[in-house]
């Protein structure tokens, strides 16, 4: 098998020689790629009708960091794991960043939740009552202290802030409500760190959401200060949406700090990365490509999570195909023609330029990454290689019965 696995990469790689790709800089790329992967993705979580438990289901953040830490041995590339507060809340922020290193991962991104409790009922930031802004800021400020124990770069930011119904809320005021929220948000961060802010067409807010789509998350974010940038969550737009456009015209920006990986069918689905339009996932990282290999453009930072809803696939399998995924379409934007795809689009061969990006994405990389994976002493297929390894039977029969002080989305 592993002779095959060679022959197969050594002919994929003399074709894209042929190409003008330089193979050996494609697959120092793919090494250095890092997709950080959601303490929640790994514990029960489900749809807005119900919470559908698994085996095996991480029951507290120290079980949903082993399991992370599982991803990252079998991949290579997710060495940060998102935390959500206060799901993921504990005594000693040292002993965590202890722990995770000891597992072989770090902290990412902190999230902090002003949209669970009750008093944001009619919301935190926009809230008609300065006590309950009060509140949201209040625990922001706790999130930007635990970033500092954690030594955690980003702050996620998302709000469920809307109305349902005509005249509900004056929209102005609300914008200024926002404003002046982030704004002191920002100005607390610590020094090289930002502050990401997510957007979303609607929902739980049927009438109005206060930061509805990327352009107003770009005013917020310019207006709050340059520690501040956008995130563009997959599932979070309308459906049609040109997501590869907004990718671009955020990185021209200097706006575009994160994604959150998922996919949706018809609206915020949260389902597996690539499972509904994998080509769109390959043309927002031919935008990403195109950026990093154009000297006018400025030295990109762009955070790369996951935030999916694993209610039906088990968890870690999930996992790892999503992150197997994504390091399929961005090699095959690693190995785009972009030469040839300039010519064709200065003669404007609409036909040529469309082929040049179909043989990136038609082109089955699985060797070249194969070899990537062999290179950095992990095995050829992480599927594969977890369903053998016999962890997921080890963590169902231990993980049983609920945990004292155990926080979960269910």
């Amino acid at each position: 098998m592993g002779d095959l696995i060679d022959r197969e990469y050594d002919l994929l790689a003399e074709r894209l020689e042929g190409r003008g790709v330089e193979v050996e800089a494609v697959k120092n790329k793919l090494k250095a790629q890092e997709i950080e992967t959601p303490s929640w993705g790994y514990g029960n979580s489900g749809t807005r009708f119900g919470v559908f438990k698994q085996a095996g289901a991480a029951r507290d953040l120290h079980e949903r960091l082993q399991d992370a830490a599982m991803v990252h041995r079998l991949t290579g590339i997710c060495p940060s794991v998102a935390i959500h507060i206060p799901w993921d809340k504990v005594q000693d922020y040292d002993a965590l960043t202890d722990e995770a290193t000891e597992l072989g991962v770090r902290i990412g991104a902190v999230n902090p939740n002003v949209f669970q409790d009750d008093a944001y009922k009619m919301g935190s930031f926009a809230n008609s009552d300065e006590k309950i802004r009060g509140m949201a800021l209040e625990h922001m400020h706790e999130c930007i202290d635990i970033m500092r124990k954690v030594d955690s770069k980003v702050l996620s930011l998302w709000f469920a802030d809307g109305t349902n119904y005509p005249g509900q809320g004056d929209f102005r005021r609300r914008k200024h409500w926002f404003e002046a929220s982030l704004k002191e948000v920002h100005d607390a961060l610590p020094e090289a760190s930002r502050m990401l802010v997510e957007y979303k067409f609607f929902e739980p807010g049927f009438y109005l959401t206060d930061i509805a789509d990327w352009g107003m998350a770009a005013f917020y974010c310019k207006n709050a200060g340059p520690k501040a940038q956008a995130l563009v969550d997959l599932g979070h737009h309308p459906l049609s949406t040109n997501i590869e456009h907004v990718v671009a015209f955020l990185i021209d920006e200097g706006l575009l700090g994160g994604f959150h990986f998922n996919n949706r069918k018809y609206a915020d689905d949260d389902v597996t990365t690539g499972s509904t339009n994998p080509y769109e996932v390959f043309l927002i990282y031919n935008e990403i490509v195109s950026a990093e290999e154009d000297p006018s453009t400025a030295e990109l930072d762009i955070a790369y999570m996951v935030d999916q809803s694993h209610n039906i696939k088990p968890k870690m399998e999930a996992m790892i195909q999503t992150v197997m995924f994504i390091q399929s379409v961005y090699a095959k934007a690693l190995i785009v023609d972009r030469d040839a795809l300039s010519r064709s689009q200065g003669l404007e061969d609409t036909v040529g330029s469309e082929r040049i990006l179909q043989e990136a994405f038609n082109t089955d990389v699985r060797p070249l990454l194969a070899r990537v994976r062999k290179e950095m002493g992990l095995e050829s297929e992480p599927m594969k290689a977890y369903r053998e390894s016999g962890y997921f039977e080890k963590i169902a029969d231990a993980r049983v019965g609920i945990l004292e002080g155990a926080a979960s989305w269910g």
